[in-house]
């Protein structure tokens, strides 16, 4: 056993449920120190992030992965399933003020990066810093198509709908990946509500916050991996390029879920926040 897996067992965790913003909400914290705010993709949970979150106690971070509303062990958000992504940024916002978070890195992964990239509009100057993966800022032709993502709620249109997460995210798992842990992400996500996923995948299709990309007063970087199928580098390019000062990188042979398909993502994660904190947040007019 390593040094740095004997600090992550000795690392406080704890989870339990809090009341945000009207929903019974599930939240895993461990570690103490600077908080980072990890937030999972579309229709999973938090435990996207079983192996990072141990790992980067073990850095010094307080580390805090919360299901969002309707996934994993949180109760649904009172609208039922949410279509807006800035919906679950104000649930974030308030998770924020409850826990006492200051000044969070906001860490997230497809809806997680596009709520993250909302956060650093609505609060930049309150934040760290954002580590965006796998999103962009919005595109004039929604990606997947709207029209689309409405025909599968109807369960006649997609009858193996869990099936197709299952083969969808085999599709997306980088190359370098090795088989065993492909399919063990796959068989992960295949766990997810349909419904849930689907009316996410709506909120990440029409989500567009390209407005507000100039004014980000935190530092920001933006990630995305060479074989991801769902996401078009040009538009992450673009989104860097709209944010003062934001970097971009691009991984190799990785595809949607950095997170999962990296071999020691939290020391690669801890490296990039450090290059975001030594960075002075901008003051905006």
């Amino acid at each position: 056993m390593t040094a740095e897996m004997t600090a992550a067992m000795r690392a406080e965790m704890s989870a339990r449920y809090l009341e945000i913003a009207g929903t019974r909400s599930f939240v895993l914290e461990e570690g103490a120190g600077t908080p980072v705010l990890c937030l999972h993709t579309a229709g999973q949970n938090g435990v996207q992030w079983r192996d990072t979150h141990p790992a980067l106690a073990a850095l010094g971070y307080r580390v805090v992965v919360p299901d969002l509303p309707g996934h994993g062990r949180s109760e649904p958000a009172p609208g039922g399933p949410v279509r807006d992504l800035a919906d679950y940024a104000a649930w974030c916002e308030d998770l924020i003020d409850v826990l006492g978070l200051e000044r969070p890195f906001v860490v997230g992964c497809s809806i997680g990066g596009a709520i993250a990239l909302h956060l650093a509009v609505r609060r930049g100057a309150q934040l760290s810093g954002v580590v965006a993966m796998a999103a962009y800022g919005g595109s004039d032709e929604p990606r997947p198509s709207v029209r689309g993502l409405e025909r599968e709620l109807i369960d006649a249109a997609a009858p193996s709908r869990s099936d197709r997460t299952y083969l969808g995210t085999l599709a997306v798992v980088g190359d370098r990946v090795p088989a065993a842990r492909a399919e063990l992400i796959a068989r992960m996500h295949r766990r997810e509500d349909p419904e849930i996923s689907t009316s996410d995948l709506i909120g990440w299709a029409t989500h567009d916050v390209r407005d507000g990309l100039p004014s980000i007063a935190c530092p920001v970087r933006l990630v995305v991996g060479r074989d991801d199928l769902w996401v078009e580098p040009a538009d992450v390019r673009a989104t860097a390029e709209a944010i003062p000062e934001a970097r971009l990188t691009v991984l190799e042979g990785i595809g949607h879920y950095p997170m999962e398909e990296m071999e020691g993502f939290a020391g690669e994660l801890h490296r990039w926040l450090g290059e975001l904190g030594d960075r002075t947040p901008r003051r905006v007019a």
